[in-house]
């Protein structure tokens, strides 16, 4: 950057450098994600081109930026798992962010009619993104049961929510209401008594989340690999102590 007089102007520029030796977890989500599934008319409760496509999106991140170890997808949210030891854009915050933020929507946008070839899209997405440090494992593991837990009551919910809509013949307000102080064995018996859907037969990827990870052991991050990482997506359980103990490389940072 050339100096001048004016480059002055830098010094109020402060620096954000995140924290060493602790985990990044980098948390994207969709913004008005509720009018822009409406305007695009995806499928309730549960949309699988929509869920792909940002399958889609975070394999791209993971292909670009390989100190990213585990990503967990729902609905419209996908969280990262930077490697512990990253040294990633120096850890500057908000490099770190906005970089990855971005290329996530734009992946997003640029493969959309991959998934949605008679749906154009009204108006562009959009995605907000956060980080927080994680000291160690006990808390990386309980954020990612967090998220877990999360997809599955929220899917039961939907789930629930949507069979008495469109197969019940309630209003959403009627819906809302039925549910309303009910727990997750009443709504298992709503779903399976009024409409004959056992919910734990119900596909993996919308009751349990997609998990996408290296698969294998990695090799330490090399700058240039673009397309050459080896990822695998999966549905499966992340709450119990299975899926960490067949990897521990995932937390050895």
């Amino acid at each position: 950057m050339a100096a001048s007089r004016f480059a002055y102007v830098r010094n109020f520029e402060l620096p954000d450098p995140l924290l060493p030796a602790t985990f990044i977890l980098l948390r994207i989500d969709g913004h008005s994600f509720h009018r822009f599934s409406d305007i695009h008319t995806f499928a309730k409760p549960n949309d699988s081109r929509a869920l792909q496509l940002m399958d889609h999106a975070a394999r791209s991140l993971m292909d670009e930026y390989p100190d990213i170890i585990l990503g967990f997808g729902e609905s419209d949210e996908y969280s990262f798992l930077l490697r512990k030891s990253t040294t990633l854009y120096n850890r500057r915050r908000s490099k770190i962010t906005s970089m990855l933020c971005s290329l996530f929507t734009a992946s997003y946008v640029m493969h959309w009619s991959n998934y949605f070839p008679e749906t154009p899209l009204h108006y562009p997405p959009s995605f907000d993104a956060r980080i927080v440090l994680y000291p160690g494992t006990r808390e990386i593991r309980d954020y990612f049961s967090w998220r877990q837990a999360d997809t599955h009551i929220n899917n039961l919910y939907n789930t629930a929510f949507w069979a008495l809509v469109q197969q019940g013949g309630q209003t959403t307000t009627e819906a809302h209401e039925t549910l309303r102080g009910t727990v997750s064995s009443q709504k298992h018996e709503i779903l399976f008594s009024q409409f004959g859907i056992n919910y734990n037969a119900l596909p993996s990827p919308f009751r349990k989340g997609s998990v996408l990870l290296l698969d294998g052991e990695p090799d330490p991050p090399v700058k240039e690999r673009q397309g050459s990482t080896r990822i695998t997506l999966l549905h499966c359980d992340i709450i119990g102590d299975e899926f960490w103990e067949q990897r521990p490389y995932l937390l050895d940072g």
